[in-house]
Formats: C-alpha cells, sequence, structure tokens
C-alpha cells in the first residue's frame, strides 16, 4: 500500500499537536511576562518586554514568508518536521538565555520555524479533509492552537509560583520529543505535490507561485486577505500578550488576571468548533464577516468592568469571536487557493499577518506605558475587528481563476470565489 494512503489518519493528529505546540509559544511570553516584570529580570520593562514579543515575531514573519513559499517546492512532510524541530530547540535554548538580548535571539530563532508550520499545517489537512469539509479542517486544527494557549495559562498558574518562568519553556519543548519521531515515521507527503516536476529550479518555482498569486484577477483578493489576516492576528497577539496586565491595569489581581487569559482561550476553542461548521454551512466569507463583527462588540463590551463571574464570561465570549475570526480568513484562502499554490498563498497571509502579531503587543505596550490601556485599549481592539470585517468585505465575491504556476496541471489552478 503507498505510503500516502496508508498513513493519511495520521494527518490530523500530528498537524494538530505540531500547532498546539505553536499555540504554547503564543502565548507563553504573555503568561511569564508578569512575572519577568515583578522580578525585573534583566531590567525588562513593558517597552523591553515589547522588543522581546517583536523579534519572536518577526522570526514567525520570515518563516511564514519564506517557509509557506519553499513547501510548496519542496514538500510540505520535509518543512513540518524541521519547522517542529527547531522551533522547540529554541524554544528549550530560552530557559537559558543568560540576557535579554540572547532571550529576545532565541525568540526570533524559535519564531521562524514557528512561522512555517502554521500555513503548512493548514494546508496539508485542507487538503486531505473529506469534500466541502474545508472549513471545519481549518478550525479544527487551530482548536490545537488554542488548546496549547489554555495549557499554557494552567502551567502559568500552576508552574510559576513554583518552579519559575524558565521551567515554563522547558516544558514547552519537551513534546517534541515524541512529535518528530512519529512525524518522520507517519507523516505523509502532499498528494497534490507528489508529481510535481523536478527540472524546474526550486527558486523559479517558488517565484512563479508568488506571482500565481496576483495574476489572473486574484490580486485584489491576495491584498485583502493580507490586510485581513495582519488585522486578525494584531487582535490575537495584542490580546494574548497583554491582557493579563490590562486587567491588572483594570484593578484585577494577577491570578484572576491569568485566569482572564485562560477564559479568552476557553472560548477560542469553542468558537472555532462552532465557526468550522458554520463556515461549511454558509460558506467561509459570510463567517468571517459575521465573527469579526461581533468581535468588534464583545471588544469594546470588555470596556465596562463587571463583577465576579461576569468579567470571566464576558472575556470567554470575546474570545469565542476573536480568535475565530482570523482562523476563518485562513479557511477562506484555502477555499480560493488550489492546492499547487494554497501553502504559499497561506504563507503569505500568515507572514504579512505575523506583521499585525508586530503591531499588537507594540500597541498594548505603548497604551500600558501611557497608562490608557483600559479601556481605551479595548475600543481600539473594537475598531481593528470592524476594519477586519471591512477586509474580508472587500475579497472578489467571484472571479477568474488563478494562474497555475508555469509546469503545472489543472490543480494549480485557484478554485472560483464563487464558491465562498
Amino acid at each position: 500500500m503507498d505510503r500516502t494512503v496508508r498513513h493519511t489518519g495520521w494527518v490530523m493528529p500530528l498537524c494538530w499537536i505540531a500547532v498546539l505546540l505553536d499555540g504554547f509559544d503564543m502565548v507563553v511570553l504573555g503568561t511569564t511576562l508578569p512575572t519577568l516584570l515583578d522580578q525585573a529580570q534583566w531590567g525588562i520593562t513593558p517597552n523591553s518586554a515589547s522588543a522581546v514579543s517583536t523579534a519572536g515575531l518577526a522570526g514567525m514573519a520570515i518563516g511564514a514568508l519564506f517557509i509557506g513559499t519553499v513547501t510548496d517546492v519542496i514538500g510540505r512532510r520535509k518543512v513540518m518536521i524541521v519547522a517542529v524541530a527547531s522551533f522547540s530547540l529554541f524554544t528549550a535554548l530560552c530557559a537559558l538565555a543568560p540576557s535579554l538580548f540572547v532571550f529576545g535571539l532565541l525568540r526570533f530563532l524559535a519564531g521562524v520555524g514557528l512561522g512555517g508550520c502554521l500555513p503548512t499545517a493548514i494546508a496539508l489537512v485542507t487538503e486531505y479533509a473529506r469534500g466541502g469539509r474545508g472549513g471545519s479542517a481549518t478550525t479544527t486544527i487551530m482548536t490545537g492552537y488554542h488548546v496549547g494557549a489554555v495549557l499554557t495559562a494552567l502551567l502559568g498558574i500552576l508552574v510559576l509560583p513554583s518552579l519559575g518562568w524558565r521551567a515554563m519553556f522547558v516544558i514547552g519543548a519537551l513534546p517534541a520529543l515524541v512529535l518528530v519521531p512519529l512525524m518522520v515515521a507517519r507523516l505523509p507527503e502532499s498528494q497534490d505535490l507528489s508529481e510535481k516536476p523536478t527540472g524546474r529550479p526550486a527558486v523559479g518555482q517558488g517565484i512563479q507561485s508568488v506571482r500565481s498569486l496576483f495574476q489572473g484577477g486574484m490580486a485584489r483578493s491576495t491584498i485583502a486577505f493580507w490586510v485581513a489576516s495582519f488585522l486578525g492576528l494584531l487582535l490575537v497577539y495584542g490580546l494574548n500578550t497583554w491582557l493579563p496586565e490590562i486587567m491588572r491595569a483594570a484593578g484585577y489581581e494577577l491570578d484572576a488576571a491569568l485566569g482572564l487569559l485562560l477564559a479568552l482561550n476557553v472560548g477560542a476553542v469553542l468558537g472555532l468548533v462552532v465557526a468550522g461548521r458554520v463556515a461549511d454551512r454558509f460558506g467561509p466569507r459570510p463567517a468571517a464577516l459575521g465573527w469579526f463583527a461581533v468581535s468588534a462588540l464583545m471588544l469594546a463590551a470588555l470596556s465596562v468592568k463587571l463583577p465576579g463571574a461576569g468579567a470571566y464570561v464576558a472575556v470567554l465570549l470575546a474570545g469565542c469571536f476573536v480568535f475565530s475570526s482570523q482562523v476563518l480568513v485562513y479557511a477562506y484562502i484555502g477555499r480560493v487557493f488550489a492546492p499547487a499554490n494554497r501553502a504559499t498563498a497561506l504563507g503569505w497571509a500568515a507572514g504579512v499577518g505575523r506583521l499585525g502579531a508586530i503591531t499588537g503587543p507594540i500597541l498594548g505596550g505603548l497604551l500600558l506605558t501611557a497608562g490608557l490601556a483600559y479601556p481605551w485599549g479595548f475600543y481600539a481592539f473594537a475598531v481593528i475587528g470592524v476594519l477586519g470585517a471591512a477586509a474580508v468585505f472587500a475579497v472578489r465575491r467571484s472571479g477568474t481563476a488563478a494562474p497555475e504556476p508555469a509546469g503545472e496541471g489543472a490543480g494549480a489552478r485557484a478554485v472560483s470565489a464563487d464558491r465562498d
């Protein structure tokens, strides 16, 4: 039996666990920052913490742009294995960082691998999804992202008081010791890339894959996806990095602030389950539009301080919509672009989106430094949600197929957006 057929059932679980580790990395800095700031580790301040966050996200942007394109040429299996191994190694080394500079450098290097992991995983699970269930496949894989975030918040509550912040990075790297060997043994290659011609140089194929995103009437949609991804990741990383500190500025204790971060990501998991079904039923376009719009309302509502359980409910509802909005953008991209350049489209959207991921923590840090994080930070995030909906609306509802990369077959053509 062919390896690809024999190991098809391993695609979702292996990619899900890899994305879970990506989710760990998304939240681990936000979870450890209060401790680092309270201890004045290496003289860290909110501004220098933002610089460290920016370094990691810059690495993710580079990884998404470069690796997302390369994976459409050399194969997704190799990319996934190398990405997971590299970001896990550099995450473990963060625990040994002797200075803020080295810590930031290691975050950057881990980010390169992390940036390539997500678009590759989404491309693989979208391809292997049963017909008509691409939306659910994308949202299911992204539940791993937020399960990882939830586990990180829980670990922060349990580990930080007893073992300290360094233990968090060691714990986050340990799963790779099992995951990487499993991927080597069980992860299949993309069926659509298994018969790619090898006569043309990889660089030339990669350049043509990028060009295909702007040809055949797809330029407007490509740019709109980039803007939506930028705004979506601004919300995701801005909230996950600074929500504990923003809530502390609102008068909550540290334990409560970390609990609210946990509620935010529990809401994200619940929202993803619902969002995937809505996207499969009505299409990713109306789902993404609705989710961004409701996100704006929920974020604005967080500016009202609620007593007791009310705050947790409000944050959980915000998480249900904010994080799913970004994932629905990926699901929409997966519907518009075909397998031959899907990872390139996802990689570039994720890469440009990482600029938003950089902007979010910077925006939060500036608001905290100026003493404006609460309530004005939530108003700013609400406006960003409205702009995200506008970007999704700008994607062409129908259009000609994107031209296939040179030397490719009919499978390289993009799926008509009429099917959104």
